[in-house]
């Protein structure tokens, strides 16, 4: 099966991916991309001497898993390359957008090839405002479903097809290659039907969650932000098909469990009931006969007991999730892995406790290392990924689990997640007597007070961007390399998380600026569909 066109091939790829419909067609995807790989490998010129068709075939490839390196984009290293062409000369803003979304597609820090493309075409007028790693797919495919044209309605507003294919959402001419033909009219109706399903699916979850949040009796503790839209919304937008409702509902009640276990550690809870509260989930060695085994104290909570209320609480909407959680996943992991919940449980708390001392004994990490030993684990994202990666379709072993791969990919996307929050949130914090990285950072900077500490703060942000960049390249290597101990679908969550991550932390912090993150939540969950479907009768939603 040879193209009539790569780039109206890859076009139609990218369009069911931006419709949120691409599952439908996986098997057809997967034969599209296997061609144009082969393209790829043989440097076709109708593949490689497009700017628009070359950036956008890297892109596909690269996140679907193929190993391709961006020797291939040489070529439009210098911004000549555009404005020399005949692109540059027809304004063709989309080719620059995709050269530009290309550019972020790095597994490797050092990539200078994609440095160098990045460096030029984010400084056109025509730069996204939310970059490849902090979008977030429902919440851009609602945006591409509402803005999607028919053909009818192209014809209507005078739209004219250029003979190399229409480049926007919108392939022409009709595709023939999935089971006959496929109109645009056919790809919005099936897009609108998807969407609004989905959205009936979210809105009898999120009732769920709230009913959860009162049987746990987590709104009795006055100082939790519990958002329960805003937190499923994280995992919605991201987990959005419909089959994988078990995952969204464990990623947001642990996001809600470990908010508030970090509301209680900032200091709403007093030392004793912090450490009750890490002695109740700490985890313990077995006699030297099965030294191999790990179990934790908590089948033993009525042993310890609870120094509160509070604790109380905390301590059995934890374990009684975490328990009803494991239950569920025993059919698809042909085992109970509670014990694998309950230690990321035990690395967030024990951590979350030792910041706690820290700010209480106003004691200063002396290196930043010191502080990310520490505060990488508190970031608490263990709990939520773990609990989600036992449903999204793989049997996850103890090898998995154990696996430095999968060691590596929490560390990377906890890092990210500290040092995102410890840049918006480090004048804050620093108020409330917190340590954080930005300042550790800056100490270092400051030549033992003789530098500016203006200059000392921003060379501090400058290092942490890097460091940031570094971890966001190491990552993206990681999820999207072939082969691995780590099934792809469960390396998916870490790259979702880490989008989710840059989404949030992208001005401010999302959490502290709640009606951005509310109206996101609610375009994706809760606001229908403002599209008029072609031909009449079918209705507007």
């Amino acid at each position: 099966m040879y193209p009539q066109n790569a780039y109206s091939q890859l076009c139609m790829v990218d369009t069911l991916e931006k419709m949120g419909i691409s599952n439908n067609f996986s098997c057809e995807i997967s034969d599209i991309l296997d061609m144009i790989y082969r393209l790829w490998i043989h440097n076709e010129e109708e593949l490689m001497l497009d700017m628009g068709t070359c950036a956008m075939a890297f892109r596909l490839l690269r996140m679907h898993g193929y190993d391709i390196s961006s020797d291939g984009m040489a070529q439009f290293v210098e911004q000549s390359s555009f404005d020399d062409s005949i692109h540059g000369y027809l304004n063709d803003t989309k080719a620059l957008l995709e050269l530009y979304r290309s550019s972020q597609i790095r597994c490797l820090e050092d990539d200078l090839i994609l440095q160098d493309i990045g460096s030029w075409s984010a400084r056109v007028e025509y730069a996204l405002k939310f970059p490849v790693y902090a979008t977030l797919e429902r919440l851009e495919q609602k945006r591409n479903i509402e803005q999607f044209k028919t053909k009818e309605q192209l014809k209507i507003e005078g739209f004219k097809l250029l003979k190399s294919g229409y480049r926007c959402l919108n392939c022409e001419p009709i595709i023939t290659w999935i089971s006959g033909a496929i109109t645009n009219d056919e790809i919005l109706a099936l897009a609108v039907d998807e969407f609004h399903s989905s959205q009936s699916v979210y809105q009898q979850e999120l009732q769920d969650l709230n009913s959860w949040v009162a049987q746990t009796r987590l709104d009795e503790l006055k100082f939790a932000r519990l958002m329960p839209s805003i937190t499923y919304f994280s995992a919605a937008a991201t987990m959005f098909p419909s089959e994988l409702s078990e995952a969204r509902i464990a990623w947001t009640q642990n996001c809600i469990l470990t908010t508030t276990v970090d509301d209680f550690f900032d200091g709403e809870g007093s030392k004793e009931e912090m450490e009750n509260l890490v002695k109740l989930i700490e985890k313990y060695n077995t006699p030297s006969c099965c030294d191999h085994i790990v179990l934790y104290r908590w089948d033993g909570h009525g042993e310890i007991g609870f120094s509160s209320e509070c604790v109380e609480i905390l301590f059995y909407a934890i374990y009684n999730t975490s328990k009803q959680i494991a239950e569920k996943a025993v059919p698809l992991q042909k085992r109970n892995v509670v014990d694998h919940i309950a230690e990321s449980w035990w690395f967030t708390v024990r951590g979350m406790l030792t910041e706690a001392e820290w700010r209480m004994d106003k004691y200063v990490p002396t290196t930043v290392e010191e502080y990310m030993s520490v505060t990488v684990d508190s970031f608490a994202l263990g709990p939520i990924i773990t609990s989600a990666a036992l449903f999204v379709g793989p049997e996850l072993s103890e090898e998995v689990f154990r696996s430095k791969e999968y060691i590596h990919l929490m560390n990377l996307v906890n890092t990210i997640g500290r040092l995102l929050n410890d840049m918006q949130t480090y004048e804050k914090e620093i108020k409330m007597g917190k340590v954080n990285s930005v300042m550790l950072h800056a100490l270092s900077h400051s030549g033992g007070g003789r530098g500016s500490p203006e200059a000392s703060m921003e060379e501090a942000k400058r290092e942490m961007r890097g460091v940031l960049q570094g971890s966001r390249c190491d990552l993206l290597r990681l999820v999207t390399r072939d082969g691995g101990i780590v099934p792809p679908p469960c390396r998916k969550l870490f790259w979702f998380m880490s989008k989710i991550l840059h989404f949030v932390y992208m001005e401010k912090d999302g959490y502290f600026t709640a009606d951005g993150m509310m109206a996101s939540a609610n375009a994706v969950i809760l606001d229908p569909l403002q599209v008029t479907l072609l031909p009449s009768g079918l209705g507007t939603l």
